[in-house]
């Protein structure tokens, strides 16, 4: 299994998954031209992706949604009462192909499990990809340390984690204190802290970790590798993926 994110924050996120002859794009928060670009640059094409695989409704998650599919053909998976959530943003689709949070999608050896989350999203899920006994967990937008999201982790060989916030950055930024709220409330986002206690409770198995969803203005890549350094020590592979870019590659 390779992976990596083509950028990851409330600016726009997509993630690429490729495991045997399956290739998964997971959230379309980055336009077109940018996607096909950047997939281009490790290789691969987007028109060749078996399927688009949509987490919720949110804008940063979902806005080009219809754009891949009238431009580069593919089929895109998400809840339906996602798809009702957002219906008058995404244009026209010819190909919609509804699932039910918490059930399995399968792709020819490829399982993707749905978990649902507590965000504040019409329904939202969180994924884990499986394949040849490995598996890869996609978690950000979680809302708060849920007790699935716990049992989860120790699960998985390896994941994308929200680490959304610092908190002083938080509480001292430009952000109005009903915002501030939202992000800290239990639909919201995980802090630095928050990520870090969960991969130190499920780091005897994982092999690396990719902080995602950092936030701009209240968090720098250096703060949330610091508060998981302080946690998982020196030695355990962690990786930010960017805002801006590619983010790196990884394998499974």
């Amino acid at each position: 299994m390779i992976t990596y994110s083509l950028q990851s924050g409330s600016n726009g996120n997509a993630i690429y998954v490729e495991a045997g002859d399956v290739r998964l794009l997971f959230d379309a928060g980055v336009s077109g031209k940018t996607a096909e670009g950047r997939m281009r640059v490790r290789g691969h094409e987007i028109r060749d992706a078996t399927a688009l695989i949509i987490s919720h409704d949110h804008a940063d998650h979902m806005r080009c949604a219809g754009i891949y599919q009238r431009k580069f053909g593919l089929p895109i998976y998400m809840s339906a009462r996602t798809h009702r959530a957002y219906r008058e943003n995404l244009g026209h689709l010819k190909d919609v192909r509804y699932f039910e949070v918490g059930q399995p999608l399968r792709f020819n050896g490829v399982v993707v499990y749905t978990v649902p989350t507590p965000h504040d999203a019409a329904d939202g899920a969180v994924f884990v990809v499986e394949h040849a006994g490995r598996r890869l967990g996609i978690l950000t937008d979680l809302g708060h340390s849920f007790a699935a999201l716990r049992r989860l982790l120790p699960t998985l060989d390896a994941a994308y984690l929200e680490s959304n916030y610092d908190p002083h950055l938080l509480a001292t930024g430009p952000y109005p204190l009903s915002l501030q709220a939202r992000i800290r409330g239990s639909g919201g986002h995980l802090s630095n802290q928050e990520a870090a206690a969960l991969v130190r409770e499920s780091a005897k198995r994982l092999r690396w970790v990719v902080l995602s969803h950092l936030s701009e203005q209240n968090n720098r890549p250096e703060l949330a590798l610091e508060a998981h350094r302080r946690e998982v020590g020196p030695r355990f592979p962690l990786y930010v993926a960017s805002r801006y870019d590619l983010g790196p590659l990884m394998s499974l």
